[in-house]
């Protein structure tokens, strides 16, 4: 069976974007050193956008995940940049009530987030990628499975928590981690 993932930035506080939501990619607290770019390279290089995949000569299926899942505000980050699907090497949906097809290769589900992902998970293919944002993570929070926690060494005091909404208890068990030369630290969690 497929697992959710939740594969994000965040810092040590535990936020994944500015309080404003904008893109954390290569803010101040969220630098984008090499060695961050090596490692995702190296293990997730279907995580980098569709024009940074191009520019960096990165082709082919990804070697984790196959779908990418994101709430309305994460997606409106790559329509800002004029991307209507950044992740076209993936399967795409974005979960939403109120967003309008952008591109007819993204999914826009309407439906309850739950029973889309649950659905997903039954079918035959890799982990599906949760992407963020906050909201749509606490609304699959029964339904993820791993979390690969890219914390930085930041604090920012404010923001976008890592799960944003009412009180919920789930555990998870530490996997590993690796330790990046720029003080980055990657843990991964597994459902307890």
């Amino acid at each position: 069976m497929r697992r959710l993932v939740y594969y994000v930035a965040t810092t040590l506080d535990g936020y994944i974007a500015a309080p404003d939501g904008g893109d954390p990619s290569g803010a101040e607290f969220f630098p984008l050193t090499p060695d961050v770019i090596a490692f995702i390279v190296e293990q997730y290089p279907e995580t980098l956008p569709g024009p940074a995949r191009a520019a960096m000569g990165i082709d082919g299926p990804g070697k984790v995940f196959d779908t990418v899942l994101e709430g309305r505000a994460s997606y409106e980050i790559g329509l800002a940049a004029g991307l209507t699907d950044a992740y076209p090497h993936l399967h795409h949906l974005v979960f939403s009530t109120t967003l309008e097809s952008q591109n007819p290769s993204v999914e826009i589900v309407r439906s309850n987030a739950l029973d889309r992902v649950r659905e997903l998970k039954a079918e035959d293919g890799k982990d599906l990628w949760l992407v963020g944002g906050g909201t749509l993570a606490h609304s699959l929070l029964p339904e993820i499975d791993r979390l690969i926690l890219k914390q930085n060494r930041s604090v920012i005091g404010s923001g976008i928590p890592i799960f944003n909404g009412p009180f919920q208890s789930h555990m998870f068990h530490p996997v590993d981690e690796t330790l990046l030369d720029s003080g980055m630290r990657v843990l991964r969690y597994d459902r307890a």
